[in-house]
């Protein structure tokens, strides 16, 4: 069964007890047991959900896996798997990682004895030499956020096995569709349901997807305890988000190769960020372990005064946090997705006052070229 079939008819579309051609919002707290000795698929929502069950169902299809989590925002999914780590334990993570992320590894996971180092995944060697005896796991992001660097998956893998090393990655910028790490060995993938796995910037939500029992037993424990569960209404909004995620990606996709292209000839922009430009550095890398570039890319304009005009003359995508919906969103990551860590630290990553990010809908491109174009135009 290929990806677009799979959306429609790879996991529960169709309600087992009644024949809805839409899975019910079962909204219920707690659900009536006809014997009490007798243990039954559900009892309570913390502990497992029919709408929830058949998105997980879903989630673990697409990502080619056999167990799937659905959590209540993509930190919550990252902190749970991050949590996995024991006092003592050490990982390794990109430099340039979600803002989020690493506000969490540098400032929560320290109080209970877990330590990071931050290494520049481009450098193999680098990554090699940061694993000490207590190293426990290595995590991913590719293509990183907002910079859309490249972690060679295939590399790390080699390097993890070799030292027997648990892997993790978030594959947000990709999603199931386009890149599929489960594939490649490794042991744990993050999404971010919020984002192109939903497409309508409606629901918060996150997925863990894995394929060791053991570590899913793990997680479910984490997920019930935690009590990080998604919710009914969301479970179900993603159910309908995902039926048409195969053609929204496909005119995301093209719209941000289309997009990429011109502003990387354009004079006011100092550099375009994108996996699926033959310029990017680990181009041929990228393209070996994805299906295409994606639907985001990010550029860097002179400065703080030239992001302002920009942003202020922009008429057709919205200026907000997040992405993967189906209208076209730019964001700036110095007061947005990274404003949680540090100046210095933004520096570090390379997040600089001139950069943005666009989260590529599925409007007509003209009609963003020549916005993009009037905007940048106004420029000195």
């Amino acid at each position: 069964m290929r990806e677009h079939t799979k959306l429609l008819h790879g996991y529960p579309v169709i309600d087992s007890y009644t024949g809805a051609a839409s899975i019910p919002k079962y909204q219920a707290s707690t659900f009536n047991q006809e014997n009490v000795f007798e243990q039954q698929d559900y009892s309570y929502t913390r502990f497992g959900n029919p709408t929830v069950t058949a998105l997980e169902e879903g989630i673990a299809v697409l990502e080619g896996g056999e167990y799937a989590f659905a959590f209540s925002s993509g930190m919550a999914a990252i902190s749970t798997v991050l949590l996995l780590l024991k006092a003592g334990d050490h990982m390794i993570v990109p430099l340039e990682v979600y803002g989020g992320t690493c506000q969490f590894i540098k400032d929560i996971l320290p109080n209970y004895g877990i330590k990071a180092t931050f290494v520049d995944f481009q450098d193999m060697v680098a990554l090699k030499k940061a694993i000490r005896p207590t190293t426990k796991m290595i995590y991913m992001e590719t293509p990183s956020n907002p910079l859309l660097k490249v972690t060679d998956i295939k590399a790390v893998m080699e390097i993890a096995k070799a030292y027997d090393l648990l892997t993790a990655i978030d594959n947000t910028f990709m999603t199931p569709l386009y890149q599929k790490p489960l594939e490649m060995g490794v042991d744990i993938v993050i999404e971010s349901g919020t984002k192109f796995l939903n497409g309508h910037s409606d629901v918060v939500a996150g997925f863990v997807s894995v394929n060791d029992k053991e570590l899913a037993e793990t997680l479910q424990l984490y997920q019930k305890s935690f009590g990080n569960i998604l919710g009914v209404e969301d479970a179900w909004l993603i159910l309908r988000g995902m039926k048409t995620m195969g053609i929204r990606m496909e005119k995301s996709v093209s719209n941000a190769t289309e997009i990429a292209e011109f502003l990387s000839h354009h004079p006011r922009v100092k550099q375009v960020y994108y996996p699926g430009l033959s310029t990017h550095d680990m181009h041929e890398i990228h393209m070996n372990q994805a299906s295409n570039g994606g639907a985001v890319l990010s550029f860097e304009l002179a400065g703080e005064d030239e992001v302002a005009t920009v942003t202020k003359h922009l008429s057709i995508p919205i200026i907000a946090v997040s992405l993967g919906g189906v209208e076209s969103i730019v964001s700036y990551p110095c007061t947005m997705s990274h404003a949680c860590i540090s100046e210095e630290e933004r520096i570090k990553q390379g997040v600089t006052k001139g950069l943005l990010r666009l989260s590529c809908g599925i409007e007509d491109v003209a009609d963003l070229l020549e916005d993009l174009e009037s905007a940048l135009n106004l420029l000195n």
